[in-house]
């Protein structure tokens, strides 16, 4: 008789998925197609339940034992959830935020849940109890061939401020000839009698004058391949939504990416997430018939960024983070945690506040080439691994002086001494950059660095990571979207001796660089430095020669200095809190095989 063999995997934490029943709701959609999604998760198994009474939520959390609780909540499509009511059961419970700001984010405290998930790539995460992922992007394979006659599509429900009337002014002024497709469905919540979808309906059909514009129009609430398929037979999908600001990022974009048909959106701040793409796909910037043209180009990070893979890998770790914090007195303030999370005597680690937050993985937050300045560039430099001090600051004075005229308010609250490491940086970076047609980039520790801003007013794409907006750089190491050995150019202006772990931090950027790829940091530095010695207590330690040739370098073989170095520095002129040291440049590549 054949044994029966015990599997012996330990079994995965339960996480319950809570959303209501009625399905022509948008947040419904988005709840489902998240709980989808995360049902093929490995490390936990999300159970997705629908229910409409405290009574039949006691009775799902009975049956599913969860060990922490996710509502897709929305305070009028779950109305009977309380406070009391998920206060006896006794695991953390966490909503997401469907209509998120930053001052919603930011203000955001555990009255009521304990934890928050905001799906807007734009966030500063600047409340620990606020994770934040990035879009949801579905798999679908477009079958459907692009269109002879230009086809225009749009759908959502028909409420206020959705601009169909415009899409259709907007098409008719463009083209002679052209099918126009609204899909305009009744909404449970806001629309149920369908009196505004067909009164928008109706405004649209008296706009069409010109002979070959034909429009077509219904009010079928479809399912999500219906969706797809509607939107995949169309040359370009279009969502001209007015300003809504205070509103949360639309979903309606999320479907006609996965289609890998054109996109065309307003400066609506329910699109802030792609406001950023490049070209413009923006209708104040651009034609229909030139954003055509361009294709799905502008779109393919978006996709690349918000697929599957990374969104559970987003909630994975927030279950993961959540699941190691004990549920804290509900006497600790908002206020409090803030206070902690800011505390500078204790520095803030990837294993705690930070660890859980997305942006836009990949933040990517392209400004556009700024045409009114031109990049200056510093001549006959001879030496890239070199001491930063007043002789650097007279020879990068000019790009200094743009970094002003590029970022005025923003270099306002800068030390005006420390923005010589800016200044090299972005003078180094592109000269780099001029190497490669399009090169990678990557900056680490983007938010808040001149360098960084001042390179995307110049044209230059490039990845971002940084706690305030997504991560850290071993936590982006491990997302699945990462390739190891893709980046042309890395740099991180004054961020290594704040890293507890800087060994790992170099070994890990020697592994995203790619062959011939150059790798430019800045850092404190005093060589005359010693473990004992007081220093401020924003770093980890001050860095000396040694520590770049001995114990750095070492841990990347296959990379080598650009150039001899010149870290000569017996007198250092910079002051910090009573703290005399300088500034030091580590430049190094990595070997071609």
């Amino acid at each position: 008789m054949p044994t029966v063999r015990e599997s012996t995997e330990p079994a995965k934490s339960r996480i319950l998925i809570i959303s209501h029943k009625e399905k022509q709701c948008g947040v419904h959609q988005f709840g489902l197609n998240i709980s989808n999604t995360l049902g093929k998760s490995k490390k936990y198994s999300f159970i997705y339940e629908e229910c409409s009474s405290a009574e039949e939520y006691f009775r799902i959390v009975k049956k599913v034992g969860p060990s922490a609780i996710i509502y897709n909540y929305y305070p009028t499509t779950l109305p009977w959830l309380t406070r009391d009511i998920i206060r006896k059961v006794h695991v953390p419970h966490i909503d997401i935020i469907h209509e998120v700001t930053q001052e919603v984010a930011d203000t955001a405290d555990d009255s009521f849940f304990d934890y928050h998930i905001a799906a807007d790539p734009t966030l500063l995460l600047k409340n620990p109890l606020v994770y934040k992922t990035g879009r949801l992007i579905q798999k679908y394979e477009n079958r459907f061939a692009v269109p002879e006659i230009p086809t225009i599509g749009s759908f959502g429900f028909g409420t206020l401020g959705k601009g169909f009337e415009k899409l259709v002014s907007t098409v008719q002024n463009e083209f002679d000839e052209a099918v126009i497709r609204l899909n305009i469905p009744f909404a449970t919540f806001g629309d149920a009698d369908g009196n505004s979808a067909r009164a928008i309906a109706g405004r649209c059909g008296e706009l069409i004058v010109k002979p070959g514009i034909q429009l077509t129009l219904s009010h079928k609430f479809m399912t999500q391949d219906q969706v797809f398929d509607f939107l995949g037979a169309n040359t370009i999908n279009a969502f001209f939504y007015e300003e809504n600001n205070g509103r949360g990022i639309s979903s309606a974009v999320d479907h006609a990416l996965a289609v890998h048909r054109p996109v065309v959106i307003t400066k609506s701040a329910m699109f802030r997430h792609m406001h950023s793409a490049s070209p413009s796909i923006c209708v104040e910037d651009s034609s229909l018939k030139k954003i055509i043209q361009n294709g799905i180009g502008p779109l393919v990070r978006y996709n690349r960024e918000w697929s599957e893979e990374n969104l559970i890998w987003d909630y994975e770790r927030i279950i993961e983070s959540v699941l190691s914090k004990k549920l804290k007195s509900r006497a600790v303030t908002f206020r409090q945690r803030l206070k902690r999370l800011f505390n500078k005597d204790e520095p803030i680690t990837s294993s705690e506040s930070w660890s859980p937050t997305l942006e836009y993985g990949t933040v990517e937050q392209q400004i556009g080439k700024d045409e009114r300045f031109q990049p200056v560039s510093i001549p006959d430099i001879i030496c890239f691994n070199r001491i930063l001090d007043d002789a650097a600051r007279q020879q990068y004075k000019p790009v200094i002086e743009v970094l002003h005229e590029l970022l005025p308010e923003m270099i306002l609250h800068k030390i005006p001494e420390a923005n010589i490491q800016q200044a090299f940086v972005l003078d180094t970076v592109h000269k780099f950059a001029g190497q490669y047609e399009s090169p990678e980039i990557l900056c680490i520790g983007s938010y808040d660095d001149t360098a960084a801003a001042a390179l995307k007013k110049y044209g230059h794409r490039m990845d971002e990571i940084d706690p305030v907006l997504n991560y850290d750089l071993n936590m982006f190491m491990h997302k699945p979207s990462t390739v190891k050995g893709s980046y042309h150019i890395i740099f991180s202006t004054s961020v290594i001796e704040h890293v507890k772990d800087d060994e790992l931090f170099i070994k890990q950027i020697g592994e995203l660089l790619a062959p011939g790829g150059t790798a430019i940091l800045t850092c404190d530095y005093n060589d005359q430095y010693k473990a004992s010695d007081i220093i401020p207590q924003e770093d980890f330690r001050m860095y000396t020669r040694k520590d770049f040739t001995d114990r750095l370098l070492p841990l990347i073989n296959d990379c080598s200095l650009v150039d001899e170095p010149q870290w000569d520095c017996p007198e250092p002129d910079f002051v910090y809190a009573g703290y005399r040291y300088t500034f030091a440049t580590f430049v190094f590549r990595k070997n071609i095989a």
